[in-house]
């Protein structure tokens, strides 16, 4: 028996309540029209190896290196990570197709009207947060430049952060031009970055005296059984890193000409690239074991060696790095909080000025802290994170899937006392789905932080920790479905009471 969903009001709606409302549509946020699709196979190929050829990608992978992994663990580990993260993500980006819709208006068939506020601007921090990151790193690589090729210029005390700002202009820029800026940077920078990373893998290779000595190096975890008991956090973490995406491609899926082409797009482009990339982010760190007795996991520091002195090849490879950063930048971290903060205020704030606010929230949460070490980087940063966009995807996944069997009314998502308005505009199964999932991994986070809430737990809390995207997205799902049948349920008893007393 199909699920029944009601609007939880218990009246007829007048006719001023079914009129598109201003607090909830703009032209941004409202469903593409059959011009606007014209997203093929390539482009969205072209998106994932864009933005899978980026720092945060490579420090991912060499970090596993410097953790003590070896490198066939460490890209078995982003592999099933990736493949993992993939399923909901196109489950997910179904949705976006089928309805041309943007993420934040799918939440509000879960999560309200108002309520999808919620998970809304918890996406767009995070996203906030990889734009600043993002952003230090393509500033620190434009500093690098001049270093090699103006030294006298890079004395001066302000200069880094004049090159974190010329960055930060360039990536708003492309967004201020629009989305199908964004298509045409994309498939025009991924082919280039592969390129060029080939040519530094094939270098390193050769420093190290060929393969044999990289591929000789053994790790900490020996056995099996070591490397099952060490690999769930860092399996978390490789998780969620794109688990942010994974809630918000409909903001691209939503351009596509059919399901085939996000589907075999996405599946071609994200774990084979990303395995690709951190395979070669593993090699080239074995490598500098070999070459320097140590693991530079950050390549920025690796090509500040003097061996890569030359203005060529310094100009090559720095201009390479600044490219992939741009690319995943715009695509990853700028478009989905521009639509989400465009949520907050449809009749105010467009995708171009969502996206300026993205900018400066981004300044304001001071990357150069956030990408201070590898430690905060994986269990801090990626696995915090994971504790909320985790239930997100859960209760997304199960109120499209589960409950609605794939089916939603879009216009009823723009109406201000609709059928997706529950109660003020807030569903409470939803939010309390959320923050009950979110709740067992908050201990365990706290214990990164060195707060330990009940000493005698705090093992147990590390262990759930371990595992907090996985937990967080089967409790949302799960609650998620509990919390709306037994809604359904007491709505029912509800109106048969009503229909009682009328007769």
């Amino acid at each position: 028996m199909a699920f029944k969903f009601l609007s939880f009001r218990g009246c007829v709606l007048s006719q001023e309540e079914v009129q598109l409302h201003d607090s909830l549509h703009n032209e941004d946020l409202a469903p593409t029209t059959p011009e606007q699709r014209t997203w093929t196979t390539y482009n969205y190929a072209a998106l994932w190896i864009g933005m899978a050829h980026c720092i945060p990608t490579y420090t991912m992978a060499s970090t596993l290196i410097d953790k003590g992994f070896t490198w066939q663990q460490a890209i078995f580990t982003i592999l099933l990570a990736n493949t993992i993260v993939l399923l909901p993500m196109l489950m997910i980006s179904f949705i976006g197709t089928r309805y041309g819709l943007p993420f934040p208006v799918i939440c509000r068939a879960s999560f309200g009207t108002v309520g999808a506020n919620v998970p809304a601007i918890l996406r767009a921090l995070v996203a906030c947060g990889w734009f600043g990151i993002q952003t230090w790193i393509g500033g620190k690589a434009l500093y690098n430049l001049l270093a090699a090729t103006w030294p006298a210029l890079v004395h001066m005390p302000w200069m880094k952060g004049v090159c974190f700002m010329i960055f930060w202009a360039l990536n708003m820029v492309i967004i201020w031009k629009g989305m199908n800026t964004v298509r045409w940077f994309e498939g025009w920078a991924a082919p280039a970055i592969l390129v060029v990373t080939l040519i530094l893998l094939v270098y390193m290779v050769q420093r190290a005296n060929g393969l044999g000595p990289i591929l000789q190096q053994t790790g900490l975890y020996p056995t099996l059984g070591d490397y099952l008991r060490v690999v769930p956090p860092y399996l978390m973490a490789m998780i969620a890193f794109w688990a942010t995406m994974a809630l918000n491609m409909p903001d691209f899926t939503r351009y596509a000409k059919d399901q085939r082409a996000q589907i075999i797009g996405q599946a071609v482009g994200l774990p084979p690239t990303m395995t690709l990339f951190s395979a070669m982010g593993v090699i080239i760190t074995s490598a500098t074991v070999v070459v320097y007795g140590k693991a530079i996991w950050d390549p920025l520091d690796l090509l500040a060696k003097p061996e890569f002195g030359h203005p060529l090849v310094v100009l090559i490879s720095l201009v390479s790095i600044a490219v992939a950063t741009l690319s995943v930048n715009v695509a990853a971290n700028v478009v989905s909080p521009a639509f989400d903060f465009a949520n907050l205020w449809p009749a105010r704030i467009d995708f171009k000025i969502g996206g300026t606010i993205t900018g400066l929230i981004g300044i304001a949460m001071c990357p150069w802290y956030l990408f201070e070490n590898s430690a905060n980087y994986l269990f801090v940063w990626l696995d915090g994170y994971a504790i909320v966009l985790g239930p997100i995807a859960g209760i997304m996944i199960c109120d499209f899937w589960v409950l609605r069997k794939r089916h939603l009314t879009v216009r009823q998502l723009y109406l201000k006392g609709g059928m997706y308005h529950y109660a003020g505009g807030f569903n409470w199964a939803a939010l309390a789905a959320l923050a009950l999932a979110a709740l067992p991994n908050i201990p365990g986070f706290l214990l990164k932080l060195n707060v330990n809430l009940i000493p005698s737990a705090a093992g147990l809390f590390e262990g759930i920790y371990s595992f907090s995207w996985l937990v967080g997205f089967l409790l949302g799902l799960g609650l998620y479905g509990v919390f709306m049948l037994l809604l359904q349920r007491g709505q029912l008893t509800l109106e048969h009471h009503a229909a009682m007393e009328g007769a």
